[in-house]
């Protein structure tokens, strides 16, 4: 089933008014037709809706079901990713999207091959945010994440002071033991922040800085991973442990 999300006043009583680009889909890619079912997300919540009419500029579909479906985890992740080089950036953030993250901070960090420029930065935000909601519609999420403006690293780790726990993969003395323990933080109606390095990974004086904030050091096991590989595991596991307990 197909998933679309809310626009500002686009809802209407039981209704909701679907136009634009979503409607395009809807007639044009789709080919859906009156009496179709589908999902529309609003404020956090999915309802099971029914296309009731369709016009030149405007799809009416009407409430079957409110509430229909929670796709969302009960902790919520944010991602401290290491700008990478090329386009690895558009990769993480679409499956970041799909394992469930909450919002991604692009951190800019000592040892990242990318530097963007100032005039640069809002056409990339724009550019990832239109792909974090394309993977939200994808995977029928209740929202969609947040790409937030890219942080200095400092500045990342001021934000996440704010956050119940902090997670950052590096050569862990522990191996595993150490990521089961943190994992087991991860309690329903938590946040927490899992800080990835670029691709030359982290600075040593970042990890030191990152333990200052309160971060705990873990392991993605034994083997050497790549940025956006490190990033989807981090996430994969966060998830997995949140979904089974």
């Amino acid at each position: 089933m197909f998933n679309f999300f809310a626009t500002e006043n686009s809802r209407q009583g039981d209704c909701f008014f679907i136009m634009g680009s979503d409607l395009n889909h809807i007639k044009n890619v789709l080919r859906m037709h009156t009496g179709d079912e589908l999902l529309v997300s609003e404020d956090g919540k999915s309802h099971l809706c029914e296309i009731e009419s369709l016009s030149e500029d405007t799809a009416v579909v009407r409430i079957k079901e409110e509430n229909y479906k929670n796709t969302e985890l009960p902790v919520k992740l944010y991602l401290f990713q290491g700008l990478p080089k090329s386009d690895k950036m558009e990769l993480i953030i679409q499956k970041a999207v799909e394992l469930g993250v909450y919002a991604v901070i692009p951190t800019e960090m000592s040892r990242c091959v990318v530097k963007l420029e100032e005039k640069k930065k809002t056409s990339k935000i724009q550019r990832w945010q239109a792909i974090a909601e394309s993977a939200a519609k994808q995977s029928k999420r209740n929202i969609i994440p947040e790409i937030m403006n890219v942080m200095s690293y400092g500045e990342a780790l001021q934000f996440a002071k704010n956050l119940d726990v902090l997670l950052v993969p590096y050569e862990s003395k522990d191996g595993m033991l150490s990521t089961k323990k943190a994992l087991e933080r991860l309690s329903p109606g938590k946040s927490a922040g899992i800080f990835i390095g670029p691709e030359g990974g982290f600075d040593e004086k970042e990890i030191d800085k990152a333990m200052t904030a309160g971060g705990e050091i873990i392991s993605l096991g034994k083997r050497i991973l790549r940025t956006e590989t490190a990033a989807i595991t981090a996430l994969s596991m966060c998830m997995l442990y949140v979904e089974m307990n």
